[in-house]
């Protein structure tokens, strides 16, 4: 059976400081897509040299849209989806050449995603996860703004190997890239689901943090990660909590502006 083409799709944004690192770990692939948000660095420069398509475009919100439109500029049968920050190990690359050498009766694979959290490697506490980022172009399409899912036709099969992921390298850029998401998040929320139940909302915000805290500390066993799963698990219980205000404020100043129009009309 000749082996089947794959396309390296890339979302980058301001990330000349580590694309390089991405870029060599597929150079290997048989082509390189990159959706640029507009960078204002040399991330377009850097990943031209590497004989990369750019495609440039403004950020629309949904990260499944930016997806899409990588894979539908590509050209290969399958698709693995990356973003700047992160680096195909030599296991992945190996399993991912089985599959295209070997052929499958799975859509997609669900691949390992290893996070480094301040220069250590996570392997407890939930951050060790699977997510189905290698799949048949064909056959699949994202859906969602921020936490978009991959929609299949078709059966989805488990890679152990892992993409090594670097999302941040201090607590300061940690927090700014997940206040830019929650924002993203609690205005996806209100566009699809509308102003949702007020003992909801207040669930939310008191008692999910404290279990999802609990949930990647205990449960998930991101103790034994040290200090590293201490203050994870604490971050991840405050995302939601930020999620979720957001999602509170942006009802409440809905609220007021209905109350304002409808004074203004009565007048």
């Amino acid at each position: 059976m000749p082996r089947e083409r794959l396309s390296a799709v890339i979302l980058t944004k301001n990330e000349e400081h580590q694309i390089v690192r991405c870029l060599e770990s597929v150079r290997w692939a048989d082509e390189i897509i990159v959706v640029d948000g507009m960078s204002t660095d040399r991330t377009v420069e850097i990943c031209r040299r590497y004989g990369a398509q750019v495609i440039a475009r403004p950020f629309s919100g949904s990260f499944g849209e930016e997806r899409n439109a990588g894979a539908e500029a590509a050209s290969g049968e399958w698709i693995i989806q990356l973003d700047g920050d992160d680096e195909v190990s030599a296991e992945l690359r190996q399993a991912i050449g089985q599959v295209l050498t070997g052929g499958t009766t799975h859509a997609a694979f669900q691949i390992r995603r290893k996070n480094n959290f301040l220069g250590h490697w996570m392997t407890h506490g939930g951050w060790y996860h699977y997510y189905p980022h290698f799949y048949h172009r064909a056959s699949c399409r994202y859906e969602g703004r921020v936490h978009h899912l991959l929609k299949t036709s078709g059966t989805i099969g488990k890679l152990e190997a892992a993409v090594l992921h670097y999302p941040f390298t201090s607590l300061e850029q940690f927090v700014v890239r997940q206040n830019r998401y929650t924002s993203l998040e609690a205005q996806e929320m209100l566009d699809t689901q509308g102003v949702l139940p007020q003992r909801l909302v207040r669930y939310n915000l008191t008692w999910r943090p404290v279990k999802l805290f609990w949930k990647s500390y205990v449960k998930k066993q991101g103790r034994r990660e040290g200090w590293h799963g201490l203050v994870f698990a604490i971050l991840y219980a405050w995302v939601h909590f930020l999620k979720w205000a957001k999602y509170w404020e942006l009802i409440r100043d809905r609220q007021r502006q209905e109350i304002a129009c409808a004074s203004s009309s009565q007048g």
